[in-house]
């Protein structure tokens, strides 16, 4: 079996896409699948093309054995919308060209949406190659840019969700990262019968890596005695960051902090809220590479996983829980809907807390401090869990089964 994945986002770049591709490709390698990359120029989420890939229109490299084909980008930092079009369409069009001349035949080409706009190219590639297509849906794209308000053009919205039931027709193969994904795609295309390919954790390296290293804690000037509430990942529109910098004002134990590790658009807007505040409890730091992360999630007492109150998130897993998880951290979740009910109800890994509900966030914390025991009964279960439903070994072994039953 040949499969092509193609997707905007890809390691060396840090991100939940990069990693949850990167990784499959590995094992399904491993599997003894043909596995090729084609993608993007790394510019993410810095938005700065790398600088060994300057000035390139395609490059192929090979990254853990796998063929990665890359193409030019162009690359913003604007927040417009015909900049951040160009950004997709860029890709759309220089993929498209490196896809068809630089790659081979394919039994599948697995297209990573969103940006929406690839399935395109995808769709093309896959008519020369005679591939079948793949669509891999890990966000509801337009809906969530629709809802976040993000997108507000009524002729553009209209367009894209005329693209996005021309390519749900048109895929030989739906994917979806949650259930809530495949679900509201059965609700609104009846003809489709989307499979279930969710994120999950790399257990063989934490069975290998995960030892006690408390380095980072002591190197950021942390006292022994004090109890760390991390966020890590993407400071964006979905997240609703905000909350945590009002409970951090809430909170009024000197040995409680908060660690805000990761880039993204609205950082700048958190930092001036963190000011105005006056947190003398919170710090941020800038995005770091995953192995490095892991020594940030190994300091800490407990992580906190967010999202705006939105039905939009109802069928939502952020990909950050995971890891966490695996590295047996308490979770406190404001994700409600299908993460609530895997994490919290099903799975005992963590406390729940009403999206962008800062009361209830400090109420959450003040009881974790008071209750140590409690945070480590959690983390354990935490570890369970995601070893019995989220391995990403047998996801990948599940998944390369199913490919060979079509």
């Amino acid at each position: 079996m040949k499969i092509l994945i193609h997707t905007q986002y890809y390691p060396p770049e840090i991100g939940a896409p990069q990693n949850r591709l990167h990784d499959l490709a590995v094992r399904l390698k491993k599997l003894d699948v043909e596995v090729e990359v084609l993608t993007a120029m790394p510019n993410y989420p810095a938005m700065k093309i790398h600088e060994e890939y300057k000035g390139k229109f395609y490059k192929k490299e090979q990254i853990d054995e796998i063929n990665v084909f890359r193409s030019w980008i162009f690359v913003t930092k604007s927040k417009g919308v015909f900049l951040r079009l160009l950004n997709y369409f860029s890709f759309v069009f220089s993929s498209f060209w490196i896809g068809w001349f630089k790659t081979r035949k394919y039994d599948y080409i697995l297209c990573e949406s969103p940006p929406l706009f690839l399935g395109i190219t995808t769709f093309l590639l896959c008519k020369l190659k005679g591939a079948k297509m793949i669509f891999n849906v890990s966000d509801l794209w337009p809906e969530s840019a629709e809802k976040l308000d993000l997108v507000s053009n009524k002729f553009f919205l209209k367009m894209a969700y005329k693209l996005e039931a021309f390519l749900y027709k048109k895929t030989s193969i739906i994917t979806g990262q949650t259930k809530g994904i495949v679900e509201d795609i059965k609700a609104r295309f009846l003809e489709t019968n989307p499979y279930w390919l969710p994120n999950g954790v790399d257990l063989d390296f934490f069975d290998s890596e995960s030892k006690l290293d408390l380095s980072w804690r002591v190197e950021n000037g942390y006292n022994p005695e004090d109890v760390l509430f991390l966020y890590a990942g993407i400071i964006g529109h979905a997240q609703g960051l905000e909350v945590i910098l009002k409970a951090a004002k809430l909170i009024k134990n000197p040995n409680i902090h908060f660690v805000m590790v990761g880039d993204g658009p609205l950082k700048t807007e958190l930092l001036a809220l963190k000011n105005k505040l006056n947190l003398d409890n919170l710090k941020f730091y800038p995005s770091i590479p995953k192995k490095e992360i892991f020594r940030v999630i190994q300091s800490v007492n407990s992580v906190i996983v967010p999202l705006r109150k939105l039905d939009l998130f109802l069928g939502a897993i952020p990909s950050k829980i995971f890891e966490n998880l695996a590295m047996k951290k308490a979770l406190l979740l404001g994700v409600d809907g299908e993460s609530r009910q895997l994490f919290i109800t099903e799975g005992k890994c963590g406390l729940y807390f009403e999206p962008e509900n800062e009361v209830e966030l400090a109420k959450q914390i003040n009881f974790l401090m008071n209750n140590p025991e409690k945070t480590e009964e959690l983390g354990e279960n935490g570890l369970s869990y995601v070893e019995k439903h989220f391995n990403r070994r047998i996801i990948a072994k599940d998944f390369k089964e199913f490919l060979n039953s079509k």
